[in-house]
């Protein structure tokens, strides 16, 4: 098993707010007919990858029983600090693999580890999952193919998988046409549109939801964050329901960059040009991929960079939204705000085709400037 960053630690009933997708589980788990692939689908930050990891305690443990689930007794879970679930947890299961595009970092192929982390190509499919021969000519045994190490079950969990290359994708299909016996695949991703027909076609697709208010509430008492209530209130409008999004703002200082940004913001509001703003987004950018460089052994700066960038972009789409909420009664006062959340669409767009930031922000800046300008000026 190869985790990029802290393993999820949860039991599938400590998950809130998802009681629809949680609901679909727990009936195929309760069938003795689990499907092969499934699709965890929704914005990011709200527990698809945490489910996944759950589900993958249950599925690793050749001692999980019925009864052990306080919330469904009648449900197969997990053994409570059972071998599989303590492996899972410390990130060392032998059976559980989670790819991410940054595995590309770990790879003998110096191409692949060269490679700018903006996709999950090919090559890292065939090593860590289907096998094949890949582009430094190496032949890769499947390890979806072998015999559970453990005797048991198997488990890929594919993060952020809408970033598997066209190539990848239609590789994957064959496994998923034919899966190995024991083994189960998910596919995590908040742009399931993205996945090819055939690959959904697949796969049992379950949709998960930002939470609710109240659920949002007991995660923050939950998760104790060392924040002021000035702070945690400001989380918990930019989270909008992604706990795993207050997590990273509170973490990397997310409240500190709205003050930074609130007087320039002013500024753009009333149409002026805040000339320091493109290089002060620059520099929280910077901020936030040094930061994240130093919390993960072998993280890529490039692919923090774009991380960062898109947390930024966010957090602006944020501070649009709620102005648009504030004058959509007016249409004239409205349409600069539907004008910039199209500005912030196509900026994040540009980044994903790997336009130089620093001038994506700019003209961002630029851009958002002039739509807000008074009529004449």
């Amino acid at each position: 098993m190869v985790f990029y960053g802290p393993p999820m630690t949860t039991a599938l009933h400590d998950i809130l707010g998802q009681d629809r997708a949680l609901d679909v589980i727990r009936r195929a788990i309760a069938s003795g007919r689990l499907h092969h692939a499934w699709i965890f689908h929704g914005p990011r930050g709200i527990g698809k990858f945490t489910t996944a990891t759950a589900l993958a305690k249950i599925l690793l443990d050749p001692a999980a029983r019925v009864g052990v689930d306080p919330e469904h007794p009648d449900v197969l879970a997990a053994e409570p600090g059972g071998r599989a679930a303590t492996l899972v947890d410390a990130g060392t299961h032998p059976d559980l693999h989670v790819i991410r595009k940054e595995l590309a970092l770990f790879s003998e192929n110096p191409q692949l580890r060269a490679r700018k982390l903006s996709n999950i190509p090919l090559d890292v499919l065939r090593e860590h999952m289907i096998g094949g021969k890949t582009g430094d000519d190496r032949q890769h045994e499947a390890p979806a193919y072998r015999t559970a190490a453990l005797g048991h079950n198997k488990v890929f969990i594919i993060d952020e998988a809408e970033l598997i290359d066209q190539y990848g994708q239609n590789a994957l299909l064959k496994t998923l046409e034919e899966p190995p016996p024991q083994t189960f695949i998910f596919l995590v991703t908040d742009r399931a549109e993205r996945l090819l027909p055939t690959i959904r076609s697949r796969c049992q697709l379950v949709r998960f939801a930002p939470l609710v208010e109240a659920a949002m509430e007991t995660w923050f008492d939950r998760a104790q964050l060392e924040v002021s209530p000035e702070q945690r209130a400001w989380l918990e409008w930019f989270a909008d329901g992604a706990p795993g999004i207050a997590l990273l703002g509170a973490t990397y200082g997310f409240p500190r960059w709205q003050e930074t940004l609130d007087p320039m913001l002013r500024e753009l509001a009333r149409g002026e040009f805040p000339v320091a703003m493109g290089a002060a987004l620059a520099e929280l950018v910077e901020e936030y991929a040094t930061a994240w460089v130093k919390r993960n052994a072998n993280a890529s700066k490039d692919a923090a960079n774009k991380d960062g960038a898109r947390h930024v972009i966010a957090l602006l789409a944020a501070v649009a939204r709620r102005r648009l909420g504030e004058t959509c009664a007016d249409e004239a006062e409205a349409a600069p705000w539907m004008a910039v959340i199209d500005l912030l669409r196509e900026a994040e767009a540009q980044l994903r085709s790997n336009v130089n930031m620093k001038q994506v922000l700019e003209n961002l800046v630029v851009q958002w400037a002039r739509v807000c300008a008074p009529v004449g000026a």
